[in-house]
């Protein structure tokens, strides 16, 4: 009898122990040092729900002179990165927090929207290949063999492949397949900022189609949410996020070139244009550290990064990155919520022009209506634009204005 008391308050002691325990910081919490400890900054929480056509304000967006900006499918709650079928009509759509992976079928003058899996951990990154629609989870890699043809195929499971690691801080994912055939995948850090727990982690990898061939061909990149190769030089071009709870004004996001494989990008010693980390510190932290070209804005949240090589937009816009930041949270001020064009001279310097805004309302800039994150180029050279924040895709056209009228 004693030992049945004994144990129910045993039990009642431990009970009670837990439910004094505060619960621990969620991870955007990490690093927030004791300058920032009463900051109310969080971040932004996403629209999960269905947003009707008539809700969304796509009239809003402000372009340049010529182009026209009109709401292309909606219906998409998180709708992310985007990949399409190889003849275009079927697009394809990652997502984080909501778990699913879209399919839009271009039927001319409307598109339909259809799940093709629920129910996942983050499955970010999405890529077609050969027919092959690839979904990549946190814990998750699944191949769907000629989808576009087949809308009940099912899923080969290639998760031991790829080889992945578990922490889930950072490790949504952007994919897509190179010039050279190969797929490539990030591993952000699984944290605000540290030391990594292993070498599995800040880094880009790239795999052949079946998962073989694992190679790291960067280190020191905390997060990477889009890619894309120069036209003609072949050379990788990637976002980079710079960490948070360092203040305001940085560290900068990144645009980073990739001229040859083996590059360090500087987390977590060095960030931006040689910003030694206060927090976690290493003797000559920069040292041996490739520089971003551009410089995205503070907390700006660089997404998609996309050369132009179509032939709708003037030849200005030829080869040239389009660069999607969906818009800060760790900023007293908000910035970015918008496509911004990115030009890179001769000399590699870089230029960075207003390309898409209107996604926030308000002069001082505190409120939001959308958050863009990826855009895609059509066969017929116009932009799609997903939007997370609304579940919408936009699509931007070019028509040179008509010359005034002589009087």
């Amino acid at each position: 009898m004693r030992s049945l008391i004994a144990l129910a308050v045993t039990a009642a002691f431990t009970a009670s122990f837990a439910q004094a325990q505060p619960k621990p910081p969620p991870a955007w919490h990490q690093g927030k040092g004791a300058k920032m400890a009463d900051s109310k900054l969080a971040p932004h929480a996403g629209k999960m729900t269905e947003t009707a056509a008539s809700d969304i304000p796509v009239k809003n967006l402000k372009l340049p002179r010529g182009f026209k900006a009109e709401l292309w499918a909606s219906g998409l709650p998180g709708g992310r990165s985007m990949t399409a079928s190889a003849d275009g009509k079927k697009l394809y759509l990652g997502t984080r927090i909501i778990g699913r992976v879209y399919e839009v079928t271009d039927e001319g003058s409307k598109r339909t929207v259809r799940v093709v899996v629920d129910k996942l951990t983050q499955p970010s990154g999405v890529a077609v290949n050969k027919g092959s629609l690839y979904v990549f989870a946190i814990d998750k890699v699944l191949r769907y063999d000629n989808i576009a043809s087949n809308p009940n195929a099912q899923p080969v499971d290639m998760t031991k492949a790829f080889d992945l690691p578990p922490e889930q801080h950072h490790n949504w994912k952007y994919i897509a397949f190179g010039p050279d055939g190969k797929l490539y995948v990030p591993f952000g850090a699984p944290c605000n900022i540290c030391e990594p727990p292993s070498k599995e982690y800040a880094q880009i990898r790239r795999y052949n189609a079946d998962g073989s061939g694992k190679e790291i061909i960067a280190t020191g990149v905390r997060n990477t949410q889009g890619f894309d190769w120069h036209p003609k030089t072949r050379e990788l071009w990637f976002s980079d996020h710079g960490r948070d709870w360092a203040g305001d004004n940085g560290p900068q996001d990144e645009l980073n070139r990739l001229a040859k494989p083996g590059g360090n990008y500087g987390f977590p010693y060095c960030h931006a244009n040689g910003i030694v980390d206060p927090d976690i510190k290493k003797a000559d932290a920069c040292k041996g550290v490739t520089r971003p070209v551009a410089l995205m804005g503070p907390h700006a949240a660089a997404m998609g990064v996309k050369f132009y090589t179509g032939k709708m937009f003037p030849a200005e816009y030829q080869n040239t990155m389009f660069v999607v930041r969906k818009g800060s949270w760790n900023r007293t001020k908000p910035m970015g919520f918008d496509v911004v064009n990115v030009r890179v001279d001769g000399e590699g310097k870089a230029s960075i022009k207003p390309f898409a805004t209107g996604f926030q309302q308000g002069a001082d800039g505190y409120n939001f209506w959308g958050r863009p994150a990826y855009v895609h180029q059509m066969a017929d050279g116009s932009l799609l634009v997903s939007d997370e924040q609304v579940g919408a895709i936009y699509r931007i056209s070019y028509s040179a204005p008509k010359a005034a009228a002589k009087k």
